[in-house]
C-alpha cells in the first residue's frame, strides 16, 4: 500500500489567525446606545427642515457678528437730494443700492443687514430671560408642590391674563429710553409663564421616577436632585417651546416699534423701518417689502427650527 504522508503541524504561533465573520454574531460591532439628545441628533440630521432653518440661523448669527462682511456703509446716512425713494438697483448685489433707499435716502440693503443685531439680540436675551425665569418657578412649584405650588401656580394665571402686547405697551410706555434691554425687560416680564408651566409638568411627571427615588434613597440633597436628575431629563420640552417662542419675540419687538413703543432711533431696527415704510407704501412699496420680509423669513426659521426640535424629542412622534 502506499504510504500517506502527513503534513508536519505548524506551533500554535504560526497557525494561521481564524478571524470572526464581521457579519455574524459574534464578530458584530456593538452601538453602543444612544440617549435621548442621542437620538434626536441622530434624527435632527436627517431632517431637511431643520438643515435650512438652522442654517438661516447660521447666517443670522454671522450677520449680527459680523455685519462689516456684507456691508461698509453707515446705515443712519442719509441722502435726500440724490437717493430719495431710490428703487432697487437689482444688479448691484451686496451693495447699498441693492434694494433701494428709504424717504430719508438711507440705504434700506444696509440698514436690513444692521437691523438684525437688534432684532436677535431681543429675541434671544428675552428667550433666555424668560427660560431662566420661568424654568426656575416651574421647578420649584413642580417639585415642591403643596402651598408654593398653589401660590406661584396663582401669580402665573395673573400674569397669563395680562394680554401680551397689551401689557407690553403699558410696560414700555413708562420709559422715555427704549432701547434693546428695556425691550427684553418688558418682554420677559409678561412672557415667562408658558414656560413655567410647561416646566411645571414636565417636573411632575420627572420627580416620581426611579432615578430620582433612589437618589432621595441614598440621601442625595434637594438642590443635587434637582440639577442632576430632574432638570436634564424635564429641560427637553422647555427648549422645543423656548424654541419656537424665540421667533414670536422678535415679531413681538417689531410690533412694538411699528407702534411707535419699542426700538427707537437712533437703533436701527425692522420694526422701526416697517413704521416709516407705510407712510409712502404706495409711492414706493420697496420701503417695506424688504425688511418685512427680512422679518418674516427670521421668524419663520427659528419657528420651523422649534418644530424640527420638538418632532426629535417627542417619541411619539417619530
Amino acid at each position: 500500500m502506499p504510504e500517506t504522508t502527513k503534513s508536519p503541524v505548524k506551533p500554535a504561533d504560526e497557525q494561521p489567525a481564524v478571524t470572526a465573520d464581521p457579519a455574524g454574531p459574534e464578530g458584530a460591532k456593538t452601538e453602543k446606545p444612544r440617549g435621548l439628545w442621542g437620538d434626536a441628533w441622530y434624527d435632527l440630521r436627517r431632517k431637511p427642515f431643520f438643515i435650512i432653518s438652522a442654517t438661516l440661523v447660521l447666517l443670522l448669527l454671522v450677520i449680527v457678528l459680523f455685519p462689516s462682511l456684507f456691508t461698509s456703509a453707515d446705515p443712519r446716512q442719509g441722502d435726500l437730494q440724490h437717493h430719495y425713494l431710490t428703487g432697487p438697483a437689482w444688479g448691484h448685489f451686496f451693495s447699498p443700492e441693492w434694494f433701494g433707499y428709504d424717504g430719508q435716502g438711507r440705504s434700506i440693503y444696509t440698514r436690513i443687514i444692521f437691523g438684525t443685531r437688534a432684532s436677535v439680540e431681543v429675541g434671544v436675551g428675552t428667550t433666555v430671560l424668560v427660560t431662566v425665569l420661568g424654568g426656575l418657578l416651574g421647578m420649584m412649584a413642580g417639585y415642591f408642590g403643596g402651598w408654593l405650588d398653589a401660590l406661584l401656580s396663582r401669580i402665573t394665571d395673573i400674569f397669563f391674563g395680562i394680554p401680551f402686547l397689551l401689557g407690553a405697551l403699558v410696560v414700555l410706555n413708562a420709559f422715555t429710553d427704549r432701547n434693546v434691554i428695556v425691550v427684553i425687560g418688558a418682554l420677559a416680564f409678561l412672557g415667562w409663564t408658558q414656560i413655567a408651566r410647561v416646566m411645571r409638568g414636565a417636573v411632575i411627571t420627572t420627580k416620581h421616577a426611579d432615578y430620582v427615588l433612589a437618589a432621595k434613597a441614598l440621601g442625595a440633597g434637594t438642590a443635587r436632585i434637582l440639577i442632576k436628575h430632574i432638570l436634564p431629563n424635564a429641560i427637553a420640552p422647555v427648549i422645543v417651546v423656548a424654541t419656537i417662542a424665540l421667533g414670536g419675540y422678535i415679531s413681538a419687538e417689531a410690533t412694538l416699534s411699528y407702534l411707535g413703543m419699542g426700538l427707537a432711533d437712533p437703533t436701527v431696527s425692522w420694526g422701526t423701518d416697517i413704521s416709516s415704510a407705510s407712510n409712502v407704501i404706495r409711492n414706493a412699496p420697496h420701503t417695506l417689502f424688504f425688511p418685512a420680509a427680512m422679518l418674516s423669513v427670521t421668524v419663520f426659521a427659528f419657528i420651523m427650527l422649534g418644530d424640527a426640535v420638538r418632532d426629535a424629542l417627542d417619541p411619539k412622534l417619530r
